[in-house]
Parts: structure tokens; sequence; C-alpha cells
């Protein structure tokens, strides 16, 4: 595990949604939703206007966009990463214009042709990023599509000549993520194989956004012999969906794209916390651990002579420093209510000898990305502690693709002490 996932929280303001029912489709409820998905730990906010199940209906675009630009305008301006979730390059234009950091394309911009241009425009003037989806079509449920002769290799191809496709349309590498497509002409066995070879993905050089939130391949695998043996909702999904995110961290992804937040967010927890104890015995006794995923190569570290981490790039680091963000931490009404200066100081391990060797962007951590990611984390909902604005800003870094390890020191320079002093801060490492 390289480090944790970002959890995007799925806004569906659509009256057709399998999941959820059009509950957030009405008045100010997809706005309210968004705040809740943020309480509850998500990063990032999809927001769609436009149901892709099997067997939906096409809306007109300026429907589209009624039901979605109001929520991302909104979630936009209270600080929320959001993301539009859209076929269309019209409405991704308007919704990135409108505070959109991500466009989230199922169809990975083969729906519609000015898609491509609409995401280098996006990427090029506002720094949004691109999520490649992979799909053969408007979803088909009789699955007609499905037949793969090896769904890994062939999805691999594709996503791999679409992110081509995109750097050739003017995307920044760094601004292209990859999405598998689950469920997307595949079939729940198609789906669980992308799963088990999570890997022949991310070897593409590209963060993997994994969306396996309630669908059926969920169902199915409850109702199998070796499963629960019984059928359900799609709500009822939900711890199924929670495991997945803990291994598909394992596994190396980017990102996991799920409705119930806290589920996930808590699953994620569980997977830090083993991880952590993982690499604590692997520093006291130089044993090696097999994750079920890959195994470290040997290093040098563990010698007495080696300098720490100098084989194998850990000892490589990028360092922010100074990052000014204004907030309303505190335990104080008045801190809440005035705010106040807070002062970020971010340290991230990550090899970056690819990076070097090929002078390539990709292979390393951007760090005005990182540090619009960390003032966005400070910037949410208002806490007591500058601790557990440290610890969010740690899961915001270790979120980043390569990222081992972050080092947050949380300054506030201006903190309510009746003392002469010239700076209080909390520092927080984790690996």
């Amino acid at each position: 595990m390289t480090g944790s996932p970002l959890v995007m929280g799925v806004l569906n303001v659509t009256p057709d949604s399998f999941s959820d029912g059009g509950r957030f489709s009405v008045g100010d409820a997809g706005i309210a939703r968004g705040r809740e998905l943020v309480a509850h730990g998500a990063d990032i906010v999809d927001v769609g206007g436009e149901s892709t199940r099997p067997g939906a209906t096409p809306v007109a675009l300026e429907e589209e966009q009624r039901r979605a630009l109001p929520v991302i305008r909104a979630l936009s301006a209270d600080g929320i990463q959001t993301s539009v979730d859209t076929l269309h390059a019209e409405t991704a234009q308007l919704a990135v214009a409108a505070g959109a950091r991500f466009i989230n394309d199922v169809s990975g911009g083969t729906h519609d042709p000015a898609m491509l241009e609409a995401a280098a425009w996006a990427s090029a003037e506002h720094g949004a990023r691109f999520v490649i989806g992979h799909w053969r079509g408007v979803p088909d449920p009789g699955h007609q599509r499905s037949d793969y002769t090896d769904v890994v290799a062939e999805v691999r191809a594709a996503l791999a000549d679409q992110a081509e496709a995109a750097l050739s349309a003017g995307v920044d590498r760094s601004h292209i993520v990859l999405d598998p497509g689950l469920g997307f002409d595949k079939t729940g066995e198609q789906c669980w194989r992308l799963l088990a070879h999570l890997d022949a993905l991310t070897s593409l050089g590209y963060p993997v956004l994994i969306g396996a939130s309630r669908k059926r391949m969920l169902a199915e695998a409850l109702a199998s012999p070796m499963g629960a043996n019984r059928s359900t909702t799609p709500e009822q999904r939900d711890l199924a969906t929670s495991v997945v995110t803990a291994l598909a961290a394992r596994a190396g992804a980017w990102g996991v794209r799920v409705h119930d937040v806290a589920g996930s967010v808590e699953a994620l927890a569980v997977t830090r916390a083993w991880s952590r104890e993982e690499s604590g015995v692997a520093r006291r006794d130089g044993s090696r651990h097999h994750t079920g995923l890959r195994d470290a190569a040997p290093s040098d570290a563990a010698r007495p002579d080696a300098e720490p981490g100098a084989a194998d790039g850990s000892a490589d680091r990028i360092v922010l420093t100074g990052l000014e963000v204004y907030a309303h931490h505190g335990v104080f009404d008045f801190e809440r209510e005035q705010g106040q200066r807070f002062v970020v100081d971010a340290e991230v391990s990550v090899d970056l000898r690819a990076a070097a060797a090929g002078d390539a962007l990709e292979r390393t951590v951007h760090y005005g990305e990182l540090a619009e990611a960390i003032i966005a984390a400070v910037e949410r909902d208002p806490v007591d502690l500058i601790e557990t604005v440290a610890e969010r800003v740690a899961e915001v870094a270790l979120g980043f693709a390569g990222v081992r390890g972050a080092r947050v020191t949380v300054h506030k320079p201006d903190a309510p002490i009746a003392a002469t002093f010239s700076d209080v801060s909390v520092t927080v490492v984790r690996p």
C-alpha cells in the first residue's frame, strides 16, 4: 500500500438513480447531501445530473446542467473539491467554470467528440483532472458487448489508447486518472478479474479510480454459494463495498468512488493501521512481509553502514513549507467565528528516480496540486484541534500516487495564548 486512496462520494441529483431513488434531486437536498458526504470524510464529491445506469433515459443538456451546476457551484464555494459526472463536453466545461476540479466521464471521452478538447481546456486553464472511464457504449443490461477474450489486457489497452488521445488533445499527463469501468459492458466475473489484476492498470503510470459501489457484481458475489446466498438492495451492498475499498487500497488504487462514505473511510482507517504495523515490524526486524500484492525488493537499508532508504528511493523527499491557509479551527467560539492563520509544512517520501531519469512529471508528486489539496483539507469543516488538522493533511498527502509516507507540521502562530510566544505547532508522521 503506497498511500491511502482518496474517497470520492457519489452525489446523484437525478430522479432515476439506481442507488438512491432520486432522494437528492429536489431543491437544496443535493447541496445538503454533498456537505454531509464531506462531513463523513469524502475528499471529493462527484455530482451527476444524468444517470448512466443500464436502461436509463438520456436527458437534455439543459436539464442535466440545471440539476448539477447549482450543486457544484455551492459546494465549490464551500471549499469542497467537486467532480462532475458527465458524458457531455458542454456540461463538463460549465461545471469546471463553476468550480469542479474533476471531469468524470465514464466513456473516457468516446461518447462526445468534443470531450477531449474540453478536458484539455479544463486541464490547462483550471488544473482540472480528467477521469477516463472504460466502456464500449451506452450500458447494455444484456451484456451483448461483454465478449472479451482477455478482459484485463483489452481494458488496459483501451485505457492506454484513450489516455494517449487525451495527451494528444492537450490534457496534462498529471491530470489523467483511469477507471476500469466496473459494470460497464463487463460481467461480474470480468469485474472481479479486473480488480484481482489491478496492477496491470496501475502499471500504466496513471492514478486508478475504482467504482464498485453498490453494483450488481457485489450482489452476485453475495448470492453465490460462497457468499451470503441472499438477494440485496443497493444499500445493502455497502458493507461489501467497504471490503472492496480496503482491498483496492492494498492493491494501489488512487481513489474509490462510493455512496457510503463513512463505511469506506472506516475501512481505510483499519487498512492504514494494519499497514503501519506491517511497516513497523519490517523496520524492527528487517523481515520482508507478503501483503498478497507485491513483495518488497531486498534493500540495503537494513545494513548498519547504508544510508537509510537509499537503495530503494525511500530516502527521497519533496518538501513544501510555509503554506499559509486561513481557516476557522479552534476550541473557542471566537476562533470558529473569526478564523485565523495556519501555516503548514508538508514533507512526502516518494521514489524520485523514475521521474528524474525520464524528466517525467507524472512519475512524481505535482507540488502545486499538493498545495491545493492541503489548502482544501485545512479549509474544510472546523475542528477543535490542530492535531486533527495535521492528521487530515497527512491523509490527503498519502492519497497522492507513489507517496510512501508523510510528515506534516501545522503551525498556529496566532493561537490565543496569554503569554509572549512565536509559534505553536503539531507534527504528525505517517508511513
